[in-house]
């Protein structure tokens, strides 16, 4: 898109644009004080005892759900969409955890454990996170129900049904794939009871895509024709911005 020869928006008086600047600021206050509302009411869900044993493959041998913890009480899982026959992980999986590593160090401060989790095998998995330069906790659920006890991994079966329960709904076959994304929070008690406190699917986790707030507030925000069309894994851009596939998670 060439926006070089004329502005896109109207172009005003200082103090017109202060006007309208002035409008915008206090229905973004609105949305900040909504969001702590919606923060406050998160917090407040009940929970639900993790009594399943899960088995998960990893650089160390096969751990628990507990074990994903790490000796700290809250854990973060991400669902990163990587099926056992696919050649790569998700594109829009990928750009999500290309802002996770810096989050790390403040995360594991604050007692929270982040891992991806992906049915993938753990050498694919390893092979990817090389090329990608990553360095976070991502095991293997490969051969366990966690992913479809959390309704981010769907079979056959459920792909020849006319819907998919996904996102606390019930999801037209057409909208679905064998992976979906995802972010589940766990707690850990003293006595080491596991509790299921949260899950966010879809589009309900992109508050913590730093690259996508970004954009949001750059002048011509994700200039996206369908969600995340613009993305790529950061090694296979060109030096132009060229548009991009479509990402298949959203």
């Amino acid at each position: 898109m060439d926006v070089t020869q004329s502005p896109l928006n109207p172009v005003v008086s200082p103090d017109a644009w202060l006007e309208a600047r002035r409008e915008l600021l206090a229905l973004e206050k609105q949305e900040t004080r909504l969001r702590d509302r919606v923060r406050a009411a998160r917090r407040a869900l009940p929970w639900v005892r993790v009594d399943k044993p899960y088995a998960f493959e990893t650089q160390k041998g096969s751990r628990s759900l507990a074990d994903l913890f790490d000796g700290r009480s809250q854990l973060l899982v991400y669902h990163f969409m990587f099926g056992p026959d696919w050649d790569a992980g998700c594109v829009g999986c990928s750009l999500m955890s290309d802002q996770v590593d810096g989050m790390l160090p403040h995360l594991n401060n604050h007692d929270v454990t982040w891992v991806a989790v992906s049915r993938a095998p753990l050498e694919k998995i390893e092979a990817y996170r090389r090329r990608m330069g990553w360095h976070f906790p991502w095991v293997s659920s490969f051969g366990s129900d966690f992913n479809r006890d959390f309704h981010v991994s769907f079979t056959p079966e459920d792909l020849s049904r006319e819907t998919v329960s996904y996102n606390y709904t019930e999801v037209p076959r057409a909208q679905a794939h064998d992976e979906l994304p995802g972010l589940s929070a766990f707690y850990r008690g003293s006595e080491g009871q596991i509790f299921h406190t949260y899950s966010s699917y879809a589009r309900g986790g992109e508050e913590l895509c730093g690259t996508l707030m970004a954009l949001d507030r750059a002048p011509l925000g994700r200039n996206e024709t369908t969600t995340m069309d613009f993305v790529k894994r950061h090694d296979e851009y060109s030096a132009s911005p060229a548009g991009a596939a479509s990402c298949c998670c959203c």
